[in-house]
């Protein structure tokens, strides 16, 4: 579970990024975060975290205060940050054992976990090559595949579809979708609003730092009156406010 309680976040003492932010995300969603650009979403994400300090308020990770207790609370997730350029000189396996030592995954467990994870996102040939001469798309898949190296509790993504071509961006919803079914936690921010809509169980959107509505979709046609698409009542949304 991720809790955000009267979370605010000014950059150069005039400009309200984040606004007295209140969500929860629970076990088993998977929860869409959606705005437009400049909305507030990365600033919450990396204050999520702990990339930011939030100016005031509390965030809880599994219940765990990020602000207090930020290593355990690290432990809890896996985060796919919005651009994969990282890490670039080391070898694609080279960096999966990296993100295992972080976690103290057993030689045995990483071998079979690493495997699968190559598996899935047809990345066996290329682990050996190094992260600079990958595409854009085969840099995000080894991020994500960092990411899930300790089977954390939680997933968080920051437009994690970027750069993917349509078979990997196809696995990785189902993962996304054995994750939460499995009780684990997924959010992520998005633009893809037609993902957003087949995927999220909730969605949250964000917009000059305020929430303008949190919850699913048949509640938002049900707030709207109409049985419109999500990106039709989004763009409404977003032009009203």
């Amino acid at each position: 579970m991720i809790e955000l309680i009267n979370v605010n976040k000014t950059y150069g003492g005039t400009v309200k990024a984040v606004d007295n932010l209140n969500l929860t995300i629970s076990d088993g969603e998977i929860f869409g975060f959606l705005g437009p650009n400049g909305a507030g979403k990365t600033t919450t994400i990396k204050m999520i975290t702990g990339i930011l300090e939030s100016d005031s308020g509390s965030i809880n990770i599994n219940g765990i205060d990020i602000s207090k207790n930020p290593l355990e609370a690290k432990k809890q997730f896996g985060f796919v940050p919005d651009s994969p350029d990282m890490f670039l000189r080391l070898k694609g396996i080279e960096y999966l054992n990296f993100m295992a030592d972080i976690y103290n995954i057993s030689k045995q467990e990483r071998e079979k976990r690493i495997q699968s994870l190559a598996e899935n996102f047809e990345m066996t040939s290329a682990i050996g090559d190094q992260i600079k001469s990958y595409s854009h798309g085969m840099r995000q898949k080894i991020i994500i595949m960092g990411t899930l190296i300790h089977e954390p509790p939680i997933w968080i993504l920051d437009e994690p579809m970027t750069g993917l071509d349509p078979k990997s961006s196809f696995r990785l919803k189902q993962i996304m979708r054995e994750y939460a079914d499995s009780g684990k936690t997924v959010f992520f921010s998005t633009h893809v609003l037609e993902v957003a809509e087949k995927i999220c169980d909730r969605v949250a959107i964000i917009n000059k730092g305020n929430i303008l509505f949190c919850g699913s979709l048949d509640e938002m046609k049900e707030h709207f009156k109409q049985n419109e698409s999500l990106e039709k009542m989004f763009l409404e949304m977003i032009e009203n406010e």
